[in-house]
């Protein structure tokens, strides 16, 4: 039997890399997917692709720092779809200024960062609590290997923070709504090779060296690579796991 049947699962910025490959595995185990995604084009095109691989998919188009949005699709999930089982907050940004520049710089990126990277994780959050708690769901939020620490190559404070900020979300609700029987946990992604960082891979391949010397595997992840801790989170295979994230950097913070 999948692993994920019977399950409704909400990701967000589904429409391309991490998010994309998570709704690709979810609904090939099972679930019923909803994709959101800023670019209401590129989360239709992903629902498409589930739909004629055999799944069932639905998308909507969702900017997660605009809070009462976030309320109404979850309303018309809740009437269209159903009851909500899983949610998975991936929709992030990354920057790479530092705190030296141009201030106006510095401030929107501390502004963008945190709105999308930590504030739209507890809009989609706050706004699918209902459902969660009534099914016993699962939260899955993508963290990093900054949730830790702050790399040494070129990162924004701003990055650093937000993700600092959403494992410390994801112990606090844990704590919280453990008694509802909602398990939350994180996934620690590394060097992941998505449309995210692509202009970076190009113009500046020897910043991709710089991680890829630092991982003992000795090569840059695949958003495919975060798709089997995402299943074991979501899954009664992890049913006493809450709390906690689940590193998947290729060994980075090992060394």
């Amino acid at each position: 039997m999948p692993l994920l049947q019977d399950h409704i699962a909400v990701v967000t910025g589904a429409g391309s890399g991490i998010g994309r490959a998570i709704a690709l595995g979810y609904a090939r185990e099972g679930a019923r997917l909803v994709l959101l995604d800023a670019n209401e084009q590129s989360a239709a095109e992903a629902a498409r692709e589930i739909r004629d691989a055999g799944g069932k998919a639905e998308s909507f188009a969702l900017d997660v720092t605009r809070r009462e949005d976030c309320v109404t699709v979850a309303k018309e999930i809740a009437s269209k779809v159903g009851q909500v089982t899983i949610l998975v907050n991936n929709a992030g940004i990354a920057r790479r200024n530092g705190m030296l520049g141009a201030a106006e710089a510095v401030i929107k990126d501390w502004e963008d960062i945190i709105a999308i990277n930590l504030t739209g994780v507890f809009n989609v959050t706050h706004a699918f609590l209902a459902p969660l708690r009534a099914a016993k769901g699962r939260i899955v939020n993508i963290g990093s290997i900054q949730s830790f620490m702050h790399l040494r190559t070129p990162s924004s404070p701003a990055y650093t923070a937000s993700k600092h900020g959403v494992l410390g979300f994801t112990r606090a609700l844990a704590a919280e709504l453990g008694k509802d029987g909602v398990r939350v946990n994180a996934i620690g992604p590394g060097f992941i090779e998505t449309p995210l960082n692509e202009k970076v891979r190009a113009s500046n391949p020897e910043l991709a060296k710089v991680f890829i010397d630092h991982t003992p595997l000795g090569r840059a992840g695949k958003p495919e690579d975060i798709v089997g801790p995402a299943i074991f989170l979501a899954s009664d295979l992890s049913a006493y796991v809450t709390g906690s994230i689940v590193m998947a950097d290729g060994g980075y913070r090992t060394v």
